[in-house]
Order: C-alpha cells, then sequence, then structure tokens
C-alpha cells in the first residue's frame, strides 16, 4: 500500500454528533527503532510487546461545524484542560489533513487519561496518539460503513505513526513490527502489522514488571533524540544492526530460544542508551539506580538460572521480562531487592496484551 490509499474518498453519511472512546496501549520495543526522516518514517524496524495495562482511555466528542480552515479542537488530560498538549495535537493534525479531510468539519472535544505517569519513558505518546487515531477511525468508519476492519486497523496505525512513530505499534498485539523488512512478510515503513509467524508458547503471555526509577519527565524528549541521529557517527551501523537483530529476533520467538532473546533484547536496550551516549550533544537517561536493578538482575540470574531480562527506553525506567511460570518468583525478588530502587517503591505488573479496545 501507498500513501494515496489512506485518503478520504468522502462521505457516505451525514453525521451531525458522535462520540467514541477507545482505551490503547504502551508497548515496549524489544528490537528499537531510534532515528528517522519526514513524515516519520524508521531508519531501521523494529518488533514491540503490546502492553495491557498501560494504556491510555481517550474520548473524543464531535460536533459538525461549518467548514474551518484549521482543526477546531478542545483537549483535556485527567479532567484538566491542557492547553501545553496543543501545540504536538495541531501538529499531528496537520500532518493528517490529506488522510482526514473530515476532521475540518467537525469540533472535537479531546479528554485523556494515562494508566501511568505521563512522560516518564513508558511510551505515553504512543499510546495517546494511537487512542486518538482509533477515534478519529471510528468517525471515518461511521461516515463510510463499507470500510473493512483490516484497512480500519492500518489506517489507524497510519494516522498514529504520524503524531508518534512507536504509535504505529500500539492498535494490535501482542507483537508488532513497524517498518519495512524483508523477512517479515507485510511489514512497511507506513504502518504496524502483527508479527506473521508461529509464536513459540513461552513468549505468549509474556510479563512486564515496570521499575519506575524516575517518574518524572525525561530530560531529553523522543523527538529531540531521534534527530540527533542525523549526524551521529554510528548511525547507518546502528541502522543495519537493527535490522540484523530483527531476522535473528524473528528466528528466536519462533524456535523458543529463551536464552538468545535475554541476550539480544538486554544487547538491543544497552545499544539504544550507547546511541544517546554518543551523540552531540550527549545524554545520560539512565539513573544510578537503574543501574543498580541490572546489575540485581544480572545477580539473580547468575544465581538461579531464571529467565529474567531487562529492556530499557528512552529513560531511566527498567522492564523487567519474563516468562508467565516465574511470575511469583519475580515478585519475591521486586519486593525483598529491588523496588527499594524505585521511586516511593513504585512499580507497575504488566503482561503482553492484544490492543486497542473501544469501551
Amino acid at each position: 500500500m501507498n500513501t494515496t490509499d489512506f485518503t478520504f474518498k468522502g462521505n457516505t453519511k451525514n453525521i451531525e454528533k458522535a462520540t467514541y472512546t477507545w482505551q490503547t496501549p504502551s508497548n515496549i520495543a524489544l528490537v528499537k527503532y531510534w532515528g528517522k526522516s519526514e513524515p516519520q518514517l524508521p531508519k531501521n524496524a523494529s518488533i514491540s510487546f503490546t502492553l495491557n495495562n498501560c494504556h491510555t482511555t481517550t474520548k473524543i466528542e464531535f460536533t459538525k461545524i461549518k467548514k474551518s480552515n484549521n482543526p477546531q479542537f478542545e483537549l483535556y488530560f485527567e479532567g484538566k484542560k491542557k492547553d501545553d498538549f496543543k501545540p504536538k495535537i495541531s501538529k499531528f493534525f496537520d500532518r493528517i489533513k490529506e488522510y482526514c479531510s473530515y476532521i475540518f468539519e467537525y469540533e472535537m472535544v479531546i479528554s485523556s487519561e494515562n494508566s501511568f505517569p505521563h512522560s516518564s519513558g513508558i511510551a505515553s505518546s504512543a499510546s495517546g496518539m494511537s487512542a486518538i487515531a482509533m477515534c478519529l477511525l471510528n468517525l471515518e468508519k461511521e461516515l463510510n460503513p463499507d470500510m473493512s476492519d483490516d484497512y480500519f486497523n492500518q489506517k489507524a496505525s497510519f494516522l498514529a505513526r504520524l503524531g508518534s512513530g512507536s504509535a504505529s505499534r500500539s492498535i494490535e498485539g501482542p507483537l508488532v513490527v513497524w517498518g519495512e523488512h524483508p523477512e517479515i512478510e507485510g511489514s512497511s515503513d507506513l504502518f504496524g502489522v502483527k508479527f506473521p509467524y508461529h509464536v513459540h508458547k513461552v513468549f505468549q503471555n509474556y510479563q512486564d514488571t515496570i521499575l519506575l526509577v524516575d517518574k518524572g519527565e525525561k530530560q531529553v524528549s523522543s523527538t529531540v533524540g531521534h534527530n540527533l541521529m542525523h549526524n551521529h557517527p554510528y548511525a547507518e551501523n546502528r541502522f543495519k544492526q537493527a535490522n540484523d537483530n530483527l531476522s535473528k529476533l524473528s528466528k528466536i520467538l519462533q524456535a523458543g530460544d529463551i536464552k538468545e532473546f535475554i541476550n539480544l533484547v538486554e544487547s538491543e536496550a544497552l545499544t539504544l542508551h550507547a546511541m544517546m551516549l554518543t551523540s552531540n550533544p550527549y545524554f545520560i537517561l539512565m539513573k544510578p539506580n537503574t543501574l543498580n536493578i541490572i546489575n540485581e538482575i544480572w545477580k539473580y540470574r547468575e544465581e538461579t538460572n531464571s529467565n529474567v531480562c531487562f529492556t530499557l527506553d528512552a529513560g531511566a525506567n527498567v522492564h523487567m521480562l519474563y516468562p508467565e511460570n516465574e511470575k511469583d518468583k519475580i515478585k519475591n525478588l521486586i519486593d525483598s531487592k529491588l523496588k527499594g530502587f524505585c521511586q516511593k517503591n513504585h512499580y507497575i505488573c504488566d503482561s503482553t496484551g492484544l490492543g486497542a479496545k473501544n469501551i
């Protein structure tokens, strides 16, 4: 498919008022995407686990108005008017105007809330932008009822990507690939696709406990971080490495080779942070307690032959990934040794999920 396939073809129905509510999850990348070109196209393919409990719930109320030159909307976050979020949403609407011309015919009231701390490295933009995209597609499907479910999900992912690249991976689950890759059937730079191959049972209902080392806002936005890849001395090698790692991970997921999964996923996390350490300007997003947790995980794994591993997004928080049969043991490890490294002892227990839900 190409971008013209997502252009709005015109109404078959007239809708004066409508309200839609969607709950869409965050996701945690196993092979990381870091570096993009306009408009929100990835420099390498990535794959993520869709989460279940970390989600954004967004309601959009649409009221028909005389066609406007600019999208008309108000934005509320967790019950409070949030004008400082409006520029990002305005930019998003500007990017999607040729694909969703109907947004100029409605006044929108957007109300969102998160089940997790905003802007702390748990991909809040992924869940937030994908939720808005789902609400828009819900209206579009009402305007054109013949839309297929596959097209609905593809266009929702396509739109979400234009708001936040990783949001393209939050529409479906439990494993989603974004970025064209020769070994992943149907993969595209334009939207995310469900991992198309059989996944070994050991990776089903995989657990992710997020240790909240720092619940504050990140010191550098993802957008700034991605832009630093343009002149990065190691960028091209990194993009190749990521695509090679996705090839390896595809085989690992199918074969159930959990030890190789651990090695690849942890290496990807540390490489992401290495790219930030070696950019100019450079950043250290890990905190001392991030390293303390990593060392404790390594120590525990060596002592017990556990299959727990860690990954990191562009922040200080640690995602502990492990199979469901280790759930009780890992809970004991966290409560006895790891939660003290978390801000106010806070952590979130999560697992893989199936993507967006209509509420």
